[in-house]
């Protein structure tokens, strides 16, 4: 019986807890492999990540936040306390990114530097740092797996290739990532002049953390997921298309010259592509989002509303300026994320400030860290100056 060491950077948010699920329902099973916990890392969710501690004992638990870290090194006797992250990929064979924006790079960078296999669900971190992280991903022993449930089945379409997986296949026409379309699918933006935090964060197919589930309102996260399919597997930006799917059954497509198109089907259940990242290159003996064929009815299919939400439109836009533009688009947005959250800013308007912003980019090509950090670090201060400015 083999035994394979996982970490989780974010493990209190969606991706995180999920991941535990399956965790849990793959130890349940008789012989197979076995996933230990080594490390489980949170911003500051103390409660949450003692629970998680104490049912998994990881050798390692980080905590960002410096006002909790001593309150969990006080629960936790049996673990070491760490402030980074990163440093959570030393023992483990498997790293699973689940932090929420930027703030992931470290541990993404980490994770590929020291040979490992990443579960990147943190998207943020390639899409800003796509020209610092493709290089460490042909350290030996380094895998990428992407844990978003459409670059995961675009993943598994590109299976059926005989070239596989590798950047630049030359059986791909074209990719096409499916977007369920978010809670205002086929609203107008008269519609959508009063639309309430409440409101946005109730999405109709996946149930996802908060800042996801804006973008996905928007169709920013669309877009940022345009940007992620073009690092992750090389196809230029034209050859890279979005159609709405309001049943979020089929996650992704990938047609080959000779005109078949291959697509990846199941109900809408993250548990799925989390599974598939911990156990690739095998399929996990655990099933989740299981279609019943005689019950899913229709599968719809329509162009994006681009008119409305403008979002999809901006990440093609910074995708194909390249440099730090895409670095950016992605900290312009999170900031004004946060305002909408907090009742700063009206749902309508981050599409209109993340243009501001992008208008306002200073070109740079992104090569070190330290410069996507500083890319990063001037957009959310013009986005800030902005906002404040009203």
């Amino acid at each position: 019986m083999s035994v394979v060491r996982v970490a989780i950077a974010g493990s209190t948010g969606s991706i995180g807890t999920q991941t535990l699920d399956v965790v849990r329902a793959a130890n349940a099973l008789p012989g197979g492999t076995r996933y230990e916990i080594t490390g489980l890392g949170v911003g500051s969710s103390a409660d949450a990540l003692i629970a998680q501690a104490l049912e998994f004992r990881p050798a390692t638990v980080a905590v960002a936040d410096p006002a909790r870290r001593a309150e969990v090194a006080a629960a936790l006797p049996f673990a070491e306390v760490v402030s980074d992250m990163a440093s959570l990929v030393d023992g483990a064979d498997v790293v699973v990114n689940a932090v929420v924006g930027f703030a992931g790079l470290p541990v993404t960078i980490e994770t590929l530097s020291a040979g490992k296999r990443l579960a990147l669900a943190n998207k943020e971190s390639l899409i800003a740092a796509g020209p610092v992280v493709q290089p460490l991903r042909a350290t030996p022993g380094a895998e990428l797996v992407p844990v978003d449930s459409e670059h995961c089945a675009l993943h598994q379409c590109l299976r059926a290739s005989v070239h596989g997986d590798p950047p630049g296949n030359p059986e791909v026409a074209r990719l096409v990532l499916t977007a369920s379309g978010g809670p205002f699918r086929g609203r107008t933006m008269a519609d959508l002049a009063e639309v309430t935090v409440e409101q946005a964060l109730a999405h109709p197919t996946w149930s996802m953390g908060p800042k996801i589930t804006i973008d996905s309102s928007t169709l920013m996260n669309k877009g940022l997921e345009v940007i992620e399919a073009h690092e992750l597997f090389a196809i230029p930006y034209d050859r890279i298309e979005v159609v709405v799917h309001p049943q979020s059954v089929v996650h992704s497509m990938v047609e080959f010259h000779d005109g078949s198109t291959i697509a990846q089907l199941s109900m809408p259940d993250m548990r799925l592509p989390i599974a598939y990242s911990l156990a690739y290159p095998h399929r996990a003996a655990t099933p989740f989002g299981r279609v019943d064929w005689a019950r899913t009815g229709r599968l719809d299919f329509e162009v994006p509303d681009t008119a409305t939400f403008r979002c999809l439109d901006l990440a093609y836009q910074a995708g194909r300026s390249g440099g730090t533009a895409p670095a950016w688009l992605s900290a312009a947005n999170e900031v004004h994320v946060e305002a909408f959250l907090d009742g700063r800013l009206r749902w309508r308007e981050i599409a209109e400030r993340n243009e501001a912003v992008l208008q306002r980019y200073e070109p740079s090509a992104g090569t070190t860290v330290a410069d996507v950090v500083a890319a990063d670090s001037q957009a959310r201060s013009r986005a800030l100056e902005m906002l404040g400015a009203g």
